[in-house]
């Protein structure tokens, strides 16, 4: 990859048939910055909320025109731990400036606790029709080494109430925790496929060096789960979800019938996005760039209008095909082998054809009906296959 100049600009004036269809938004502020988490957030800093939204304004003041997309999606962070006004003031200026389409998706992320019906209202109210809640887990135990601030019944009165306003509701688990037993996840799974839900995601603990989490663990204060039991855990969500429509569509997603989530199926196709706010990462006119992840520092050199970056990038032709093979096996139906020649004008299987005859002769990797896929069994280790590609 090559890096480019410090002047480079990454908010260029790109004609509209060109333009990325989706924009992401990342709010940094959270009550609590919970032991595993790595984003870049804030916490107990609400102080800072004011300062931050001029700052994105004066951010989104670089994009020159209003661009018509097929996704907005607010993530963080917690963007509803901002209140009624700042959540007003937040929508108000991504819609100056995008617009969405006829159908689109206008997704937010929120956590149980504060999400009162005021703020529910105002994100239904302001044209937000996907909603995906952080619940994690059904188990009060669990949600209290993952420092989480809701119960299990919190957790559940507010699906019930979100879901009286939101017809597209999704919801994460936490697979792998400390001191997590696989009944207990089961039981989580349970819970999950009898509320009103159209999206389950399920991600396994990963212990990030920097994180609190990751610290305990080197001290020996957090034990990893056997290897075995994670697996037994995502194994029965692979199995549990589907009997209940959710279908597997991507490694940790599951939906029903056109429920898939359409802000992160652009991610998985490689394709270009917008996106605004610390931390975020952009992939626009074939460059991929990242904001400063220092929120404090983000916001200093947004009031001066100055752009706040930590790093950008120019992918070359070689490294374009790798990252949309890496990005296009997450997805359970694979690649499109017809469709990828077309856009790369490549032949994927004599392109990467040592790597991929070594996982197809494994049976990690399969192609079936002109797509490459993982297997049901490399899907157990698929950051492992799908890596090899890199």
């Amino acid at each position: 990859m090559a890096s480019l100049p410090e002047d480079f600009n990454p908010y260029p004036a790109i004609e509209t048939a060109h333009a990325p269809r989706a924009a992401y938004f990342h709010v940094p502020f959270c009550l609590h910055r919970c032991g595993y988490c790595d984003f870049a957030l804030i916490a107990e800093r609400d102080d800072l909320i004011p300062a931050w939204l001029a700052a994105l304004e004066n951010e989104l003041s670089r994009v020159h025109q209003r661009y018509s997309v097929d996704s907005i999606f607010i993530g963080g962070g917690t963007p509803t731990h901002l209140d009624v006004s700042q959540l007003t003031q937040l929508i108000g200026l991504i819609t100056s400036r995008f617009t969405l389409s006829a159908g689109g998706e206008f997704s937010i992320e929120a956590n149980p606790d504060g999400l009162d019906n005021d703020r529910l209202d105002v994100l239904r109210d302001l044209g937000v029709n996907r909603l995906s809640l952080g619940v994690q887990s059904f188990d009060d135990v669990v949600l209290k080494t993952l420092e989480r601030q809701h119960t299990r019944a919190e957790a559940i009165e507010v699906v019930h109430r979100a879901a009286e306003r939101f017809s597209n509701l999704s919801l994460d688990l936490i697979f792998g925790v400390p001191g997590l037993s696989q009944q207990s996840w089961l039981e989580s799974l349970s819970t999950t496929v009898a509320l009103p839900l159209t999206h389950v995601s399920t991600y396994g603990l990963t212990f990030e060096k920097g994180t609190n989490f990751f610290q305990r663990m080197q001290q020996g204060h957090l034990a990893v789960l056997p290897d075995e039991l994670e697996r037994d855990m995502y194994a029965a969500a692979i199995q549990r979800l589907p009997e209940f429509g959710f279908e597997h569509y991507e490694i940790s997603n599951f939906a029903k019938p056109s429920f898939e989530c359409r802000h992160n199926m652009v991610y998985w196709a490689a394709e270009e996005y917008f996106a605004f706010g610390p931390g975020a990462a952009r992939y626009v006119d074939g460059i991929r760039s990242t904001n400063a992840r220092n929120v404090t520092r983000w916001i200093n050199k947004w009031s001066r209008s100055e752009v706040a970056l930590q790093e950008s990038e120019q992918l070359n032709a070689d490294e374009k095909i790798r990252e949309a093979v890496f990005l296009g096996l997450r997805r359970v139906g694979g690649i499109d082998l017809a469709r990828f020649e077309q856009r790369f004008s490549v032949q994927l299987p004599h392109y990467a054809a040592e790597i991929l005859q070594k996982h197809v002769a494994t049976g990690l990797l399969e192609i079936v009906d002109d797509h490459l896929r993982l297997t049901p069994e490399g899907r157990f280790i698929a950051d492992t296959v799908i890596s090899d590609f890199l």
